[in-house]
């Protein structure tokens, strides 16, 4: 491995801006690979908007490949079948993008590749040069999410998240393994990745997700929203994101009606972009605000009295609570969105079990603003002491040179 070299970094959606949870993760590990070495990004596009950012991003790479996903899910489930692959690995298929990693490996001193997210690694080829590290950030364990969509799912969905939680659990594997490195964004999610994919011989760690403290600020003064009469309750997210639309259909139909029996003005915003027509239709219910894409989702944390997380099915770390925490705002969280954050409950946030807890948590701060204050300036000073992404990420410098 040549002193000074170059990395190459891996990811399954372009790294730039820092606008959705998985790309506020990339963007920063972007930063601190620039940090030891000049970075080659190889990545794709969702859509003519991801695309538009590669420009940008361009000022940040030594070189970079951006190419356009056009896979539908459908066809990525059939192609998954045929080769026998992971239908996620199948998704992100492409000759291009094989062909580049090959050119930047023969022609550049790579020192270490870094995939990010499972569907990433079949672009690291097993005959690496000597002396390439391989760094594989899985981020979420995601075969878990698959097969928790597929218990007790009858039809053919159900059959297709099974499978593919088996099938992506032995890819998931086979690729720790062989790699110098694999991450996962919380200790609680690598240690449920061992004990579940039995990859006891791997070397596998957390490294943290963090928050940009300076961002997200409680000193700054954000573009006002529009004036609420009652409480206002926020939830913030991708809202296409299948666990993100079954957590507001939950909250709305069985949190809310009981926040609004004691607070007949409350609103419940559901704050993020591309709502489905699922989400859409939750507006129609008294006090539900559907935002769509916002200029500033801190205007809108910023305004909560209350923010919510009530995510059923959840992996890793979740950046909307960190946000909200570090904007020193009261958290209600459910265990599943709550876990794999070092805080402590009823401290630093609070955790609700179930649906009708949520609503007594929530009404318990609405009816005592200085416990809310109280713990949301807790939730901020956790958020200084243990999630700056500069401290979250610093164990990267010496997985990607072997110190």
């Amino acid at each position: 491995m040549a002193a000074g070299g170059e990395i190459l970094f891996l990811v399954h959606r372009i790294p730039f801006p820092p606008d959705r949870g998985d790309k506020i993760r990339s963007h920063h590990i972007l930063h601190a690979l620039r940090e030891i070495g000049p970075v080659h990004v190889g990545c794709f596009a969702d859509d003519a908007r991801d695309m538009g950012f590669a420009e940008e991003m361009a000022a940040l790479t030594a070189s970079q490949c951006v190419v356009m996903r056009e896979r539908s899910r459908a066809v990525a489930g059939v192609n998954g079948l045929l080769r026998r692959q992971p239908m996620l690995v199948a998704m992100y298929e492409s000759a291009a993008m094989h062909r580049w990693v090959r050119h930047v490996l023969a022609t550049r001193p790579i020192r270490a590749v870094v995939a990010y997210s499972a569907q990433m690694a079949h672009f690291v080829p097993r005959d690496l040069p000597e002396g390439v590290r391989f760094v594989m950030d899985f981020v979420d364990f995601d075969s878990a999410k698959y097969a928790a969509y597929g218990t007790g799912q009858g039809g053919v969905m159900g059959w297709v998240n099974r499978r593919e939680g088996r099938v992506l659990m032995r890819f998931e594997a086979e690729t720790a393994l062989r790699a110098d490195v694999s991450t996962f964004v919380s200790a609680a999610e690598a240690d449920m990745f061992v004990r579940t994919a039995g990859v006891h011989g791997a070397d596998v760690r957390a490294l943290d997700n963090g928050v940009d403290l300076k961002y997200f600020s409680v000193l700054e003064k954000y573009p006002a929203i529009e004036p609420q009469e009652g409480p206002l309750l926020v939830f913030t997210g991708q809202m296409d994101y299948r666990p993100n639309i079954e957590a507001v259909q939950s909250f709305a139909h069985e949190v809310f009606p009981a926040v609004r029996s004691l607070y007949p003005k409350a609103s419940f915003a559901i704050v993020g972009r591309s709502p489905t027509a699922e989400v859409n239709a939750l507006a129609e219910l008294p006090g539900v605000i559907v935002t769509g894409s916002v200029p500033d989702v801190r205007g809108w944390l910023a305004a909560a009295d209350v923010v919510v997380a009530p995510l059923r099915i959840a992996r890793g770390i979740q950046n909307k609570v960190l946000e909200a925490m570090a904007m020193a705002r009261p958290v209600v969280a459910s265990p599943q969105a709550a876990e794999g954050i070092d805080a402590t409950a009823g401290e630093h946030l609070l955790v609700a079990p179930d649906p009708a807890y949520e609503a007594l948590s929530i009404i318990s701060l609405l009816g005592d603003p200085e416990k809310a204050s109280k713990i949301g300036a807790a939730a901020r000073a956790r958020m200084e002491a243990r999630y700056d992404w500069a401290a979250t990420l610093a164990p990267l410098r010496d997985m990607v040179t072997g110190g």
